[in-house]
């Protein structure tokens, strides 16, 4: 499942990216908000959950090779976190609901797909 299916079938918001043009498979999902834990456990082309909005989200996002970063619970964003992950081409999502909550989802969503 593409990050722009799993967005039309679950209803995030789209922060960083193009609309139409986020054909990164997503693999899986993970949650974590410490960076240097994110770091080392984080696989690539999984959607990866943390309430960080901070530069160093982007930098583990690009390192780690993630599908997408999405951010939980509305939480504001950062604007020099967006200028450097459209830099870096780092897709965020923002949804109202909770990091517990979207796991579920996303995990439903890709057993679903398969």
């Amino acid at each position: 499942m593409t990050v722009d299916e799993l967005v039309q079938k679950l209803g995030y918001k789209i922060i960083t990216g193009e609309p139409g043009h986020l054909k990164s498979q997503v693999t899986g999902v993970y949650t974590c908000d410490l960076l240097s834990h994110a770091m080392a456990k984080l696989n690539q082309g999984e959607l990866w959950i943390t309430v960080h909005t901070n530069l160093n989200v982007i930098a583990v996002a690009s390192l780690s090779d993630v599908s997408c970063v999405l951010i939980p619970e509305d939480i504001l964003i950062e604007e020099q976190t967006l200028e450097r992950a459209r830099e870096k081409g780092v897709i965020i999502l923002a949804s109202p609901l909770s990091a517990a909550r979207i796991c579920h989802e996303v995990l439903s969503a890709l057993e679903d797909a398969s």
